[in-house]
């Protein structure tokens, strides 16, 4: 009779399940919020990494007030990726963490793609390009701007290490997480000297070891232990990266399954038993925290968008679907740029958010709403397509995210991305998966076969009911959008990075 605790520390909030095999459910929940720094530079984004315990903390307590605390066997995490928590020698955080949506490093990205001999020598060394919301350009973002701050740094964490880091006081990372520093190697998943030393050649000293994903941590510290009552032997997992453990908890740990989660950002990704690398370098040629690899597409607007389209008419979600569903498909030819927060596929760093169509007849609530909508959808198809093209093929996409429990918009997502969408009974599939992940690891130990496809096939169900078939006159009217955005989102990058010279 054993319970696991899934933790999903994201952007907004940090979630907590908690899994029970025998029962096949999740058998409690609880959330917390989180908030940014206000008032940074235009493309700064970060946090204090004290707020994620703080919230770590608080959904412990709450999820452990209702059950039989003596069951607990495991806790695993999951974070939201490529942040950079810099520590000191003695474990201290220097400064606040950079995150995954912090766009200010583009000409560390730069010059790290120019040490390495170009783009294509980037790929060929990490499997991937130095974009600007992953952890390496930060890292010498730090170097540069805060020298003093740089000479304390002996120890580089990620969201999710630092949580099992305050859990276990133990530095550790797997390598799902770590392939997304931009600092790894992924074929080989092992660090890469060639990314290390156009940083630092002391770096490769400050970083963990890499350890498969199936690994323990190491044990709940015997003081929170104590504080939450819970068994002096409970194991913290490996954990992984918030799409590492989303795809644990949709089931996409066999070739086959893709799934699409609409949060804040947008991501699409699919199991492999290989690495597939984008010579490209649009899709992330990440490993899964499963075992395989975890090819992947990633946007930067998704809810983030349609929240403030939201709150700026504020109305409620039912209001926001009301609104979208009164505009026909199309919006009139109403189409958004979505890149309120520049953008990752493509690889627009300097983007801002442009309507293309406003006329007297599209310019109502309801016309902003439906263009919003389908804006970020598109712009999510873009990267499907491309994965496609590199032997990924969707038969059908599990959603999960804020957007997955919108009917219009899962209707939306089955007419853009041509192929029928279904949402998962359990919505936080993030913790779902780190729930799983913690569960496997711990079965490993006494089975060193343990297969985590036998877990999530037991406790995975997709909500049938939810389940919307593409039609096929509005899949073709989107094919015309997806045509014109493609082609706005390339004319006017020239002129995004002239205009981002005149933000302060």
């Amino acid at each position: 009779m054993s319970l696991f605790i899934g933790i999903d520390s994201g952007t907004q909030s940090t979630k907590a399940a908690v899994v029970d095999l025998e029962a096949r459910r999740i058998v409690a929940e609880a959330r917390a919020p989180h908030r940014m720094i206000p008032g940074l530079p235009t493309g700064a984004m970060e946090q204090e990494p004290q707020e994620w315990v703080t919230a770590l903390d608080q959904v412990l307590r709450e999820v452990l007030g209702g059950i039989d605390r003596t069951r607990v066997r495991g806790i695993g995490v999951s974070g939201q990726q490529h942040g950079f928590v810099p520590l000191d020698a003695e474990g201290r955080v220097i400064r606040p963490a950079k995150l995954w949506c912090d766009t200010s490093t583009v000409a560390e990205s730069a010059e790290l793609t120019r040490k390495l001999g170009g783009a294509r020598a980037a790929i060929r060394a990490t499997g991937n390009l130095f974009l600007p919301g992953f952890t390496a350009p930060k890292i010498l973002w730090l170097k540069k701007h805060e020298p003093k701050h740089y000479r304390r740094l002996r120890h580089v964490l990620l969201p999710h290490d630092y949580l099992n880091f305050h859990l276990t006081g133990n530095y550790f990372m797997e390598h799902g997480d770590a392939s997304g520093t931009g600092l790894m190697d992924v074929r080989r998943r092992a660090w890469s000297p060639a990314a290390i030393a156009a940083i630092d050649r002391n770096l490769g000293d400050w970083l963990p070891p890499l350890s498969d994903s199936s690994a323990i941590a190491g044990v709940l510290r015997p003081a929170l232990a104590r504080r939450f009552g819970l068994p002096r032997d409970v194991i913290v997992s490996a954990g992984g990266g918030d799409n590492m453990m989303g795809a644990i908890g949709t089931g996409n740990v066999v070739p086959g399954v893709v799934t699409a989660s609409f949060g804040t950002s947008g991501t699409i990704y699919a199991h492999a038993a290989k690495p597939v690398v984008d010579p490209r370098g649009e899709i992330a040629a990440f490993c899964s925290s499963a075992g395989g690899w975890l090819p992947l597409l990633c946007t930067m607007n998704v809810t983030a968008v349609t929240e403030q389209m939201r709150a700026l008419f504020d109305t409620d979600h039912a209001g926001l679907d009301l609104a979208v569903e009164s505009a026909p498909p199309g919006a009139d030819g109403l189409l958004l740029l979505p890149y309120l927060a520049g953008e990752r596929t493509p690889n627009i760093p300097a983007g801002s958010g442009v309507f293309l169509g406003l006329n007297r007849q599209t310019l109502t609530h309801s016309h902003l709403a439906r263009a919003t909508m389908e804006g970020v959808t598109l712009g999510m198809n873009y990267g499907l397509r491309r994965l496609n093209d590199l032997g990924v093929v969707a038969q059908e996409i599990r959603v999960t995210g804020g957007g997955a429990k919108s009917p219009a918009w899962r209707q939306i997502m089955a007419d853009v991305f041509g192929v029928p969408v279904v949402a998962l009974v359990a919505e936080e599939g993030a913790a779902l998966g780190a729930g799983l992940q913690a569960a496997w690891a711990l079965a490993r130990r006494a089975d060193p076969k343990a297969r985590l496809a036998d877990l999530t096939s037991a406790l995975v169900a997709l909500d049938e009911k939810t389940r919307c078939q593409p039609r096929p006159d509005h899949v073709a009217r989107y094919r015309e959008l997806q045509a014109l955005q493609d082609q706005l989102s390339t004319a006017l990058r020239p002129v995004f990075a002239a205009h981002r010279r005149l933000l302060p």
